[in-house]
Order: structure tokens, then C-alpha cells, then sequence
């Protein structure tokens, strides 16, 4: 039986992961009191302990954790912004340019931000197959449930639901949000794209949008969805025709899952590329509980909803 710690299980993605395991009877999990958790000394032996340790921090916190480990042969699974571009750290979106084969024998592992794998579940085939060119440079925008805000933002939207709350809202607005570095890596781009997240008051669901005039592309419509449907052939990102709801596409419709749909819609003339997803399944927890099974050599989905 493998030995787990969570470094931060008592913020949101943490208490996600620390609910997933605790019902699983492949692994057992290393507690510590609520006098330890913040411990130094304690924390070190916890992580040196484990086999699997997930950090669940915030970035200054995650790299503390990271010296604490030092050279341990833990497998650390960070959920942080911290190391996601960082050299000596596999990126954990398996389905993405070969990943999958670096993650099974990681022992540092990134896991992807929630705005981050939206944009990059729709980019990362298309440069990689062609479609687009490296020099491209892209706009998104992202709408999410307030629940990828963290505690404070979930209490805001839970207990007051008052202005400006009660309508969507734009943030990011100096173009330097914290995604954009492994948005733009991982997709193998050499421009940032124009990105625009936006949060509303739904608890969860995520959907990034990106659209593509004829400047963009010389491919048609049926050229992308073919790319998508050979890109993703496993793992838990899947193509789905027809995917709109009366003409509609609501951004919580993958609330709870832990797997993600890429849809293709409009014209010859201009081509709106969409992922949708939880923010809490496929954009934090969900998709650090997926690394964890593929480092342990099991099915990939063991544990998750899809």
C-alpha cells in the first residue's frame, strides 16, 4: 500500500484530493495534527515519509515544501503555480505532446492550472499537427465557477451574492495573469495569447474559448475536428460532435467530472474552438488524482468520474 501526504489539505483542492483518497483502499494516508500541519520539521518528515506527496500550497509555500524535500525519492505532485515552467519538472497533462510517458516515471510533477488546460487542450494539437503555426498569436477567453478562487472567493460568493457579485467579471486585465507562462510553453507557442478569464457566480464548471478567423488557419472546420479526434485517442479529453445544447453551451455542464470535452463550431469564415471541464476536477484535483494513478501504474481514471 502506498503512503500519501497532503501539504495543504485543508484548502480547496487539498480537502478535494484528501476526500478522494480517504475512501480508496489502495493507499494510506499521513495525517498530521492541526498543531503540525504547519510545522517545518513535521511537514519534512511527512513528505520523506510518503511516496506520494501533493502540495496544495501557495507558490512560496509549494517551494519550501520542495527544499524540504530535497533530493527524497518522493514523488511530489505540486498543484501550485510554482514549478510548472521550471526545468527538472514534468508538466502533468498527460494526454498533451507525450506527457504521459515523462509522468509515469516523475518524481516532480506540475500539475496544470484550471484557465492553463482549457487553453492548452485546444492550441497544443492543432500547432502540434500544423493547423497553426508557432507564430500565431491567439486570444481566449475563460469563464469559471467561483470555487477556483479559494476559500475567501467561495465565502464571498455564498454569503453575500451582492454587487458586484451577482454578474460576471473580468479579471487578468493586465494581460500578466499567472497561467500565461505554461499556457504559452506547452502549447509550443512563441506569443502569449490575448487572455481573458472570467469569473461567475457558479460554484463549478469551466469553459476557454478560442477562435480562429482565416488569418489564423488555412484549415476548414472538418480539417480540425478530424485533428482533434486523432489527437485525442486516450486518456480523459475527448472530442464530442454536436456537442451544443439548443444552440447553447453552458459552462457548468462538466461540473463534478473529472474528464474534458473539446467541441468545434461556426463557419468557414470564423471557428470557435471550446473546452469545457470542471475547474476543480479536470482544471486542479481531478487531474493531480489522475498523475498519481499513472505514477502507480494503474487505470489512468481509477477513482475519478467521467
Amino acid at each position: 500500500m502506498k503512503k500519501v501526504f497532503i501539504d495543504g489539505s485543508a484548502g480547496t483542492t487539498g480537502l478535494q484530493i484528501y476526500e478522494r483518497l480517504n475512501s480508496r483502499a489502495d493507499v494510506s494516508l499521513i495525517i498530521l495534527s492541526d498543531e503540525k500541519r504547519k510545522d517545518p520539521a513535521a511537514r519534512k518528515e511527512a513528505i520523506l515519509e510518503a511516496d506520494i506527496a501533493f502540495l496544495c500550497l501557495p507558490d512560496d509555500a509549494a517551494r519550501e515544501a520542495v527544499a524540504l524535500a530535497e533530493d527524497a525519492d518522493t514523488c511530489i505532485i505540486d498543484t501550485s503555480t510554482a514549478h510548472r515552467v521550471q526545468e527538472g519538472w514534468t508538466y502533468g497533462f498527460p494526454e498533451i505532446g507525450g506527457l504521459r510517458e515523462q509522468i509515469k516515471n516523475a518524481k516532480r510533477i506540475a500539475n496544470p492550472g484550471c484557465h492553463a488546460s482549457g487553453f492548452i487542450s485546444l492550441a497544443a494539437p492543432l500547432v502540434a499537427q500544423g493547423i497553426l503555426s508557432k507564430d500565431v498569436q491567439l486570444s481566449c477567453f475563460s469563464l469559471t465557477g467561483y470555487t477556483g478562487g479559494g476559500k475567501k472567493m467561495i465565502a464571498d460568493y455564498e454569503e453575500q451574492k451582492t454587487f458586484p457579485l451577482e454578474a460576471p467579471r473580468l479579471y487578468g486585465l493586465s494581460q500578466s495573469h499567472k497561467h500565461l507562462p505554461e499556457m504559452t510553453k506547452y502549447s509550443c507557442l512563441e506569443k502569449d495569447p490575448v487572455f481573458c478569464p472570467i469569473v461567475a457566480d457558479f460554484p463549478r464548471g469551466m469553459e476557454a474559448v478560442v477562435a480562429l478567423t482565416k488569418q489564423d488557419t488555412k484549415a476548414t472546420i472538418q480539417d480540425i475536428k478530424e485533428a482533434y479526434k486523432a489527437y485525442y485517442q486516450t486518456g480523459l479529453v475527448h472530442f464530442k460532435e454536436n456537442a451544443d445544447e439548443n444552440g447553447y453551451l453552458t459552462a457548468n455542464a462538466y461540473a463534478e467530472r473529472d474528464d474534458m470535452e473539446i467541441s468545434v463550431f461556426g463557419n468557414e469564415e470564423r471557428i470557435l474552438l471550446v473546452s469545457r471541464f470542471d475547474n476543480l476536477g479536470k482544471g486542479a484535483s481531478g487531474a493531480a488524482l489522475q498523475n498519481m494513478n499513472i505514477v502507480l501504474g494503474i487505470d489512468e481514471a481509477f477513482g475519478l468520474n467521467v
